[in-house]
């Protein structure tokens, strides 16, 4: 035991994790080098399409130093915002943690958050300044940030290039000699903790653990804690990226696979402990939170026939997703479809992209929206995430709004800009520090309301892309809020209903209208779309009608015969208006996304 190490890569977005990596696993000969591909350690397509880490990895090495051969576990954990829950559950597995800072671009917002993580599970931190190859590698300014911000001491700092593969081999040595080796005991009862799981077509669910006491052999009957469930253990594997080596046990310190033959990962909860089922311990591993949604959107498939196969993908991508939750849900305007949650933006775009990749669908997905908290007349307390829930104007004493507590690290030169932008969005300051001599960094608590929409990209134009951002939930705050509803052709579109500040109300719903009047298609009568508070309708834009020529067959003769014609022409289109229904495009709903 004492030759393991455990540890994880945190980094903020884009400063070459899975690039490092690479370089530690092709240093300890862990995948032929006909096998290597780069950023091996992420298995779906997006990430390697956008280059981001969306689930964390693992892999075990195997290394010599000084004629000792050692075994690293190293697990790469994602470097945006949404997925830090992710990170969080990956460092209560480790004794160790690398941060990874990019030479050039210093430290950033996700860096901050996740080194906190770190240090509140007690890991020995080493920092690691990547990416020195670059022309404007600046290390030493680097280390003084670090240094500055988070108060860690940076004098022997490791500079590699993770590109180049410059000072790989000087990183293992410090991680061999500087993460301690875990402690345990071999014979007390079993006791390892979940840390992630996820499906395979041929095996069924697997559990990725973390052995803290004792050990797991093959064919043992384990008990999962969480739900009383025993089971026996089929098999057990060593993780590596290419084919995980399988063993007949998995001891005390080690990282490994269990394959219990399940069908669902419901039964292998993130979070759970497994213990002997002849012998099992007495206290669960304390100290894991679950995955909560922060944004909710509904999900509807274009095709109103595919809403069986939504719910299948859904629940097959929960098999290797375990954070979103989702339930049916119906609107008048979409049909059927689901109220999925989401851990923020990003994790809604991919999953939308997931499910329409790898499951072959069309969606169409509403404005993103948050929970709100409406305390009624009455005193009881309702949480809805669709505005369609909200209950009577009449019911309502108050409606509670979450808030999040935001990190902002910029460049001076565009602090004006973001402190009108974080103004614009109800922002309140609660600290403003100077890291260096030109960059900032600021502290605020916002409405999540006001972040859901497009505020990361409208911070990436305010900064021309240098700002980086990260949040955290706070607590819910009273808000001076409205239904913003949206009638077309005076019947009230559900799926656009948005909730929105009473001082907002006005100019919002004028710029959906106006929008909105692009896109909705002209018909034989004219339509009308208006923006309303309850039944008060505070902006209005008409869609004009196409006319058709009824006095094209009319050459010459009485003015009367035309007019005739045109008088049939105008009781026709009022019978319709009273009948006609008018059909969306799915733009009208992504509209709502668009207006500012």
């Amino acid at each position: 035991m004492k030759n393991i190490r455990n540890f994880s890569i945190i980094a903020h977005i884009d400063h070459g994790k899975s690039t490092l990596a690479d370089r530690l696993i092709q240093e300890c000969n862990a995948v032929e080098a006909r096998q290597m591909s780069s950023q091996i350690m992420d298995t779906m397509d997006i990430e390697k399409e956008r280059g981001i880490t969306i689930k964390a990895q693992s892999v075990r090495l195997k290394y010599k130093l000084d004629e000792k051969e050692y075994i690293i576990n190293l697990i790469d954990t994602p470097g945006h915002v949404d997925f830090s829950y992710e990170v969080s559950r990956s460092l209560a597995s480790c004794e160790g943690a690398l941060l990874v800072v990019d030479a050039s671009q210093g430290v950033e917002a996700q860096t901050i958050a996740n080194v906190y993580v770190a240090l509140e599970h007690n890991l020995e931190i080493i920092p690691v300044i990547n990416k020195i190859d670059l022309p404007a590698a600046d290390p030493q300014r680097v280390k003084d940030e670090i240094e500055h911000i988070i108060g860690i001491d940076c004098s022997e700092a490791i500079l590699v290039s993770a590109k180049t593969g410059v000072g790989i081999k000087e990183l293992l040595a410090t991680i061999i000699k500087k993460i301690p080796a875990p402690s345990g005991d071999e014979k007390l009862a079993t006791k390892a903790l979940i840390y992630d799981s996820w499906f395979d077509n041929y095996l069924g669910a697997l559990a990725l653990v973390r052995v803290y006491e004792g050990k797991i052999s093959k064919n043992d009957e384990i008990l999962v804690m969480g739900n009383d469930k025993k089971h026996i253990v089929l098999d057990l594997m060593y993780p590596n990226p290419i084919a995980p080596i399988k063993t007949k046990s998995i001891n005390t310190g080690e990282v490994g696979i269990v394959v219990l033959g399940l069908k669902s990962v419901s039964d292998l909860q993130v979070g759970d402990t497994i213990t002997s089922a002849t012998n099992p311990t007495k206290e669960a591993i304390s100290g894991f939170e679950r995955a909560k949604p922060f944004v909710f959107a509904g999900l509807y498939p274009i095709d109103t026939d595919k809403f069986e196969d939504l719910r299948d993908a859904l629940d097959k991508l929960k098999l290797n997703d375990s954070s979103i939750s989702y339930e049916p849900e119906t609107s008048v305007a979409l049909g059927f479809g689901f109220r999925v949650g989401f851990l923020g933006l990003l994790h809604m775009e991919v999953v939308k992209e997931r499910l329409e990749r790898e499951f072959g669908l069309d969606l169409i997905a509403t404005a993103p929206t948050v929970t709100y908290e409406i305390v009624q007349t009455d005193g009881t307390i309702l949480r809805i995430q669709n505005p369609s829930e909200l209950p009577a104007v009449n019911k309502i004493e108050r409606i509670n709004e979450p808030y999040v507590k935001a990190t902002i690290i910029t460049p001076s030169d565009f602090l004006g800009n973001i402190i009108t932008l974080l103004n614009n969005r109800r922002g309140i300051q609660k600290k403003m520090d100077y890291i260096t001599t030109d960059r900032v960094l600021l502290e605020y608590d916002i409405p999540m309301n006001e972040i859901v929409m497009d505020f990361y990209d409208k911070l990436k134009s305010a900064t021309k892309g240098y700002a980086s951002f990260d949040y955290e939930p706070s607590d819910y705050r009273q808000g001076d809020l409205v239904k913003l509803d949206i009638k077309v052709a005076n019947e009230v579109v559900d799926a656009l209903s948005i909730i929105v500040p009473q001082q907002k109300a006005q100019s919002k719903g004028r710029d959906f209208v106006k929008a909105m009047k692009e896109i909705v298609p002209r018909q034989l009568f004219e339509v009308a779309i208006q923006a309303s508070i309850g039944n008060k309708v505070i902006a209005r834009e008409n869609v004009k009608s196409m006319g058709k020529n009824v006095t094209a067959k009319c050459y010459g003769g009485d003015i009367t015969r035309k007019r005739k014609l045109l008088e049939k022409q105008k009781e026709g289109k009022k019978r319709m208006k009273a009948i006609g229904k008018v059909h969306l495009p799915q733009e009208a709903f992504l509209s709502v996304l668009k207006i500012d």
